[in-house]
């Protein structure tokens, strides 16, 4: 079944616009209370969590609205990660959870992302289901009154002492840890969580204000961080994204390790002490062709999935894996939950560095990535990739050419108007000159915005 409205990750997009607006959400709540009715689950809990957006409260009740009116039990939790609220709908029992949130995206847009009772994502084809049921509602969805309010201080207390039981108590004293909370929903739990740890902390992004988030600052501006981590001493450099579920990390000199640099420390020190599941790491079609080689080389294997972390768990739970993510920065292992989770991310790789006694400007050589040269492209229509002729031929050429010593992936972006374009080969030479033959092929068939 065809989804009109979900994306990667949820839906997302500008405030205000035909999708992100009061009104559709107010149908959106009783689009989805009506498909948890058709589930078994009349009059179940839906739990609310939000960023640090100026739109999301608004957004957040408007939803609220249409799940009391569609028979169920709207709760509002305030801003909290989007990782706490995974947590608090699997333990809380509750019906469904979701946070209001447009992740990375800039401050005028929102979005939202839902969980299913037990914690994880949900699939495409509840996502469609969801769709099929929803009634457009008109006019202005009311702005207050009618759900109740669960005490977001609850809610992070629990995420906090959950998180601050991955590694062992007092184990960060002496470390100096810059963070970057991007303005955005951990602002206030991964502080409390390092400092509990005995971390001293250099903070960025750590003031929202409702239109900062992700302004500059957080896991898509990672140069703030590197500043901060050479302006500090700091040992580890941790960023956020606006929500919370995922992360980028600096070395203590500055230097940012993306999320396949994570994955691969994480898997071939696990493997070394062969404790990795299965000896099984999970990524996406995006990730370096460089991460199989080095986990490979290591003893285990690598499984790939399509973008995006819901699809990532989804194969590790079929697979029998607990440790996976995207280079994005999304890190799930399934130890500490079902769905990605930056500041435990974080805690991890500072627990291999504890336990190594390497610093982490070390560790990151386990991946030796291919050259690789990526590109998205804006464009006016997303026409199916199969319905073109020029670009698929280029890309099979271009396959042909180099074997089993680089890749092609051509899709386009499931949260923008976007193609993006990857090449990796042996050499910069011949990944610069493969992606100028591929923007060649897609300029010939497609109206770039």
């Amino acid at each position: 079944m065809k989804r009109r409205y979900f994306g990667t990750d949820g839906i997302r997009g500008p405030y205000g616009g035909p999708v992100v607006n009061e009104a559709f959400f107010m149908g959106l709540g009783g689009a989805v209370a009506r498909w948890l009715a058709s589930h078994g689950e009349t009059g179940g809990t839906v739990l609310i969590g939000r960023d640090t957006r100026s739109s999301g409260e608004s957004l957040a009740r408007a939803f609220a609205a249409g799940v009391g009116n569609g028979g169920c039990r709207a709760v509002m939790l305030g801003v909290v990660p989007t990782p706490a609220v995974s947590q608090a709908t699997s333990q809380g029992r509750a019906a469904l959870g979701c946070t209001v949130t447009a992740s990375h995206n800039p401050s005028p847009d929102n979005g939202i992302k839902f969980f299913g009772s037990d914690g994880a994502k949900l699939s495409d084809e509840d996502e469609a289901g969801i769709e099929a049921l929803l009634t457009p509602v008109g006019g202005a969805a009311p702005q207050g009154g009618g759900p109740k309010e669960a005490p977001g201080e609850s809610i992070a207390a629990s995420y906090i002492a959950a998180a601050s039981r991955v590694l062992p108590a007092g184990s960060l004293k002496g470390w100096k840890v810059a963070l970057d909370a991007a303005n955005g929903a951990t602002a206030l739990t991964s502080p409390a969580v390092f400092r509990a740890l005995g971390a001293e902390l250099a903070l960025v992004g750590d003031r929202p204000d409702g239109s900062n988030i992700n302004a500059g600052v957080g896991s898509e501006h990672p140069e703030a961080l590197g500043r901060l981590v050479l302006q500090s001493g700091a040992r580890l450099g941790v960023a956020h994204d606006g929500d919370g579920d995922r992360c980028v990390l600096c070395d203590e000199t500055g230097q940012v390790l993306d999320g396949d640099e994570i994955l691969t420390a994480l898997a071939v020190h696990a493997l070394g002490r062969g404790t990795l599941v299965k000896k099984t790491l999970v990524v996406t079609v995006q990730s370096n062709l460089g991460v199989d080689r080095a986990v490979e080389a290591a003893g285990g294997r690598v499984l790939r999935s399509a973008v995006g972390d819901r699809y990532v768990a989804q194969l590790m739970r079929s697979e029998g894996a607990s440790l996976g993510g995207e280079s994005s920065g999304h890190i799930v292992n399934f130890e500490f939950g079902p769905t990605g989770d930056g500041l435990v991310a974080a805690l991890m790789v500072a627990g291999v560095v504890q336990e190594t006694g390497r610093p982490l400007s070390e560790l990151r050589r386990a991946l030796v990535k291919f050259p690789q040269r990526s590109l998205a492209l804006r464009v006016r229509e997303k026409i199916p990739l199969e319905k073109l002729s020029v670009l698929p031929e280029a890309v099979r050429a271009l396959e042909r050419e180099l074997g089993s010593r680089g890749r092609v992936l051509v899709r386009y972006s499931g949260t923008e108007p976007k193609l993006r374009l990857l090449v990796e080969a042996s050499s910069e030479e011949q990944a610069g000159a493969g992606m100028e033959r591929l923007i060649a092929a897609a300029r010939s068939e497609l109206e770039l915005a």
